[in-house]
């Protein structure tokens, strides 16, 4: 199998739910594909300020915040961010119908409040204790991704006020909401182009909802055994749970690394 590239979730994928860290398995096997001449990338809802559970992980480039921001250790690749309409809107309805939600800049995260929904998901990611304060300066700066907390229902129709958003689901709490366009699925392709790979010769891991339009669009998609449901539907194959070195099996069935 001739395979170049290979993309990585990672909560639930790359790093446990339970313990909040890599596998030393997979640590080794992503060592291996790098020392076998195979790219790693990273493709997250996560930005820079929450990849240090990598560790020293030489990846080849980074698709964070949902495909809004992806770089190299070198060069931004490609930046989206949310238009400054569809802000204004949802400062109207955080206005009027107050939910706790987060505002990703390039400064960093800010919340407008938080309750036990938040406290929640950080207890599962360790990766939202970011502060809360005055949204006033987010028109000024560029907004890449939100964290809305609302149910299916009201994401539904918050969108209607955000015509130019979508979003993306992977826990009940909270959906991320990004600007049209952006997503893994396009990092995936500036990353290609970016190293000249044919999208035949690539592989992806993921475990959840906004994993399912990475996982269709590469040659290889693989689900793991904790992910949801629709993505074990829609993979090629599905490995075992993070927990029980899914990544390293995997590798191995598809004879990436011994």
């Amino acid at each position: 199998m001739n395979i170049k590239a290979v993309f990585f979730d990672i909560d639930g994928t790359l790093v446990s739910f339970k313990n909040h860290k890599m596998p030393a398995s997979t640590k080794e096997a992503l060592w291996q594909l790098h020392n076998n001449g195979i790219k790693i990338f990273i493709a997250t809802g996560r930005f820079k300020d929450g990849l240090e559970v990598l560790g020293d992980i030489p990846f080849d480039g980074y698709i964070t915040l949902n495909g809004q921001y992806c770089y190299t250790n070198k060069e931004v690749v490609y930046e989206n961010f949310i238009e400054k309409e569809d802000l204004a809107s949802l400062l109207e309805v955080l206005d009027e119908q107050p939910f706790p939600c987060g505002f990703t800049m390039k400064t960093g995260k800010i919340y407008n409040y938080k309750d036990k929904r938040v406290a929640e998901i950080h207890s599962i990611t360790h990766n939202d204790d970011q502060p809360t304060g005055d949204l006033s300066r987010v028109l000024d700066e560029k907004v890449y991704q939100l964290m809305c907390f609302v149910s299916k229902q009201e994401e539904e129709k918050l969108l209607e006020k955000m015509p130019h958003c979508t979003s993306a689901r992977w826990h009940p709490l909270f959906t991320d909401v990004t600007p049209l366009g952006g997503t893994k699925q396009l990092g995936i392709d500036k990353f290609l182009s970016y190293y000249n790979i044919d999208r035949q010769e690539t592989m992806a891991f993921g475990d959840g909802g906004n994993d399912l339009q990475m996982l269709n669009h590469v040659a290889h998609g693989i689900a793991m055994g904790n992910g949801e449901e629709q993505l074990k539907q829609i993979a090629e194959y599905v490995c075992d749970d993070v927990d029980h070195d899914g990544i390293v099996k995997a590798l191995r069935h598809y004879e990436l690394i011994k």
